[in-house]
Formats: C-alpha cells, sequence, structure tokens
C-alpha cells in the first residue's frame, strides 16, 4: 500500500461488510443486568445478520458458548456470524472498536487509543480488543495500523464529503489529549482520516452521560446535507437552554457546498430515571445505519413512534427498524454506542 495514499473515512451510510459488537459479560458492569440486555443484544444481531455479517467478541470460551446457544434460539442466521474470544472490560463497541478508513480503494483499519472515556473506568482489556482480534485473522488481508491518539468513534460523525462533526466538550477534554491544542487536533484528524474541515458544537449534552457529550447521542449525519438532531421543548427541562443553544449552531453551520443543512429535530422522550432517581441518557439520534437499513433506539416512550417516524424522513431509501434500548441506558449509552460498522471489505 502507497504510503502517499490519502486516507479516506467513509460515511456510516457506506456499503459494510458487518458490524462488531462486544458481548455483555458477568465480569463487567452488566454482571447484574445481563438477563435484560441480552435479548437487546440478541435483537440487534438478529437484525444485522439479516443484512451483513456480525462479529462478536465474548469473554472466553463458556461465554462463547453461552452467546451461541443465545443466538440461535433468538432465530440469528448463524452462517453470518463470527465469534471470537476477546475478553472485554465493557460492551461498548463504538468507543474501543477500529475506524476504518479507505485508501486506494482498501479498507485500512485504525486503532485509536482507548483510555475509558478519559481514565473513568477501567479500560486494558477494551484498548487490546481490536489488536487481539486482529492476531486471529479476523480482518484477514485488512491491514492494521496503531494509532496513540486517544479517540472514540462516538465522538465524531462525518458526511463523506470531508466534513467533521464534534463537540469541544469531549475532543478538547484534557483527559483525552493533554497537551493538543484545537489546531494540533485538528490537523491530525484531517491527516488521518482525510477530511478537510471540522465543525465543533460548543453545547449539548445529555443527563446521566458519561462521555463528555459524545456527538452520536445529539446530532448525526443521515447524508451530506442532513443532520438529525435532539430538540427540546420543554423550558422547565434542564436541557432547554443547551439544546436550544446546540440548534442555533447546528443552524449556522454549512454543508461542504456552503448550503445550510437540512436539520431533523427527533423527538424528546420523557424522563427516564434509575433506581437512586439519577436521569438516563435516552436519545433517538443513537441510532445505526447499516445495508438496507437504519436501527433505531426505542424507549417504551410516546415519543417513540414520532422518532420513527421522522427518521424515515432522512432514510427513505432504508427500511427503519425499532429496538427497544431501555435496558442499555440504564449502563449511559444506547444502539450506536454497543455497535461498530465496518466498511465493505474489511471482513473475509
Amino acid at each position: 500500500m502507497s504510503k502517499t495514499c490519502r486516507n479516506y473515512l467513509p460515511p456510516e451510510w457506506a456499503p459494510q461488510s458487518g458490524v462488531m459488537l462486544t458481548w455483555p459479560h458477568s465480569h463487567g458492569d452488566w454482571a447484574g443486568q445481563l438477563h435484560l440486555v441480552e435479548p437487546v443484544f440478541v435483537e440487534i444481531a438478529h437484525q444485522i445478520g439479516r443484512r451483513e455479517k456480525v462479529l462478536i467478541s465474548c469473554y472466553d470460551g463458556t461465554h462463547c458458548q453461552h452467546v451461541a446457544n443465545l443466538l440461535v434460539r433468538g432465530g440469528v442466521d448463524m452462517a453470518r456470524v463470527l465469534l471470537r474470544i476477546a475478553p472485554s472490560n465493557d460492551s461498548w463497541a463504538r468507543d474501543h472498536g477500529p475506524l476504518t478508513v479507505v485508501c486506494q480503494n482498501e479498507p485500512l483499519m485504525l486503532d485509536f487509543g482507548f483510555n475509558g472515556w478519559g481514565g473513568k473506568y477501567g479500560y486494558l482489556l477494551d484498548d487490546e480488543l481490536t489488536r487481539r482480534l486482529n492476531v486471529m485473522d479476523t480482518f484477514g488481508a485488512t491491514p492494521l495500523q496503531t494509532v496513540k491518539l486517544i479517540l472514540e468513534g462516538g465522538s465524531i460523525e462525518v458526511d463523506g464529503s470531508g466534513t467533521l462533526l464534534t463537540t469541544k466538550r469531549c475532543l478538547l477534554a484534557p483527559t483525552r489529549n493533554p497537551g493538543y491544542s484545537r489546531e494540533k487536533l485538528e490537523k491530525e484528524l484531517k491527516e488521518l482520516l482525510g477530511i478537510g474541515r471540522v465543525l465543533w458544537l460548543g453545547h449539548g449534552y445529555l443527563a446521566g452521560d458519561d462521555t463528555d457529550s459524545h456527538i452520536d447521542a445529539l446530532a448525526r449525519y443521515c447524508d451530506p446535507h442532513t443532520i438529525a438532531y435532539v430538540e427540546c421543548h420543554d423550558p422547565e427541562d434542564e436541557h432547554y437552554p443547551e439544546m436550544k443553544a446546540m440548534e442555533a449552531e447546528l443552524k449556522n453551520f454549512r454543508a461542504a457546498d456552503g448550503q445550510p443543512y437540512r436539520l431533523m429535530p427527533l423527538p424528546w422522550p420523557r424522563a427516564k430515571l434509575d433506581d437512586d432517581g439519577n436521569r438516563l441518557p435516552a436519545t433517538y439520534a443513537n441510532f445505526l445505519i447499516i445495508n438496507g437499513a437504519v436501527l433505531v433506539p426505542t424507549y417504551d416512550d410516546p415519543a417513540d413512534e414520532a422518532a420513527l417516524e421522522r427518521l424515515k424522513q432522512c432514510f427513505p431509501d432504508r427500511e427503519i427498524v425499532a429496538i427497544n434500548c431501555l435496558p442499555l441506558i440504564h449502563q449511559f449509552g444506547s444502539l450506536h454506542c454497543v455497535t461498530m460498522q465496518l466498511p465493505l471489505g474489511t471482513l473475509p
């Protein structure tokens, strides 16, 4: 592969080989909630397996057999499932999985550093997971490049036309890449991901979120000219000032061709609380685009149907599939957070 090749990070709607999942297990924070969360993972795997491959990392051999049994009982197409043993701290594949760029029409996997969202949680196994998968020839001939820069997949969005969308709270957090100025970080991202510009959101957050405002919970590219974003109408809600400020920022942004974005507001579900009364980060922006479909998290909420309808307007040529992700938000993430798409050609 030519060293002068310019990388290109495909948008999520580009054709995919498969999607990566890191299955929850009893050695992590899901230990007491496995009976609630595993059915969600089975349904995600089922829907992905109808359209492309599913790469699943399991903690050990016993766990791998357990996962296989769950998948079979759930009607998952096992011909499209790749089960691998690679222990993990947690199940957030979006953030410890690889970002795959394309160089001269060939995929190149970038294994960025992962430090538990700025040292909030244990992360050593998660940080090693992609490299463990690689030495098993999981990705065939696809090369893997280790990158020292700390970067979580949930913290960035790309439009396929040279634009990266992110938040200042996350990428500029001193716990990620201390000593990196905004200018230095932009320079590295442009070189590694092949982007031409970065749009920085200074506002927007979700109560209960522990990622320092990942963009994939707030605003998402649906195509190069459309952004679906979380909207809050209730002036009494704690999020109202920040969400209105974020909306104003999005309205001032311009697409790569200089035109204003088409903005699709996503509804605000009722407050979801844990057993201690703390608010959980429920968001419809945490959807996953796969081949021919969009998997959308729902929360047993009156706003579910409106969210599905609005996303159908953003993706008229794809099937909109609802998946109840209420159990996932009890560990502060949702559907997009537990998945990482692998572009076409990445899996053998």
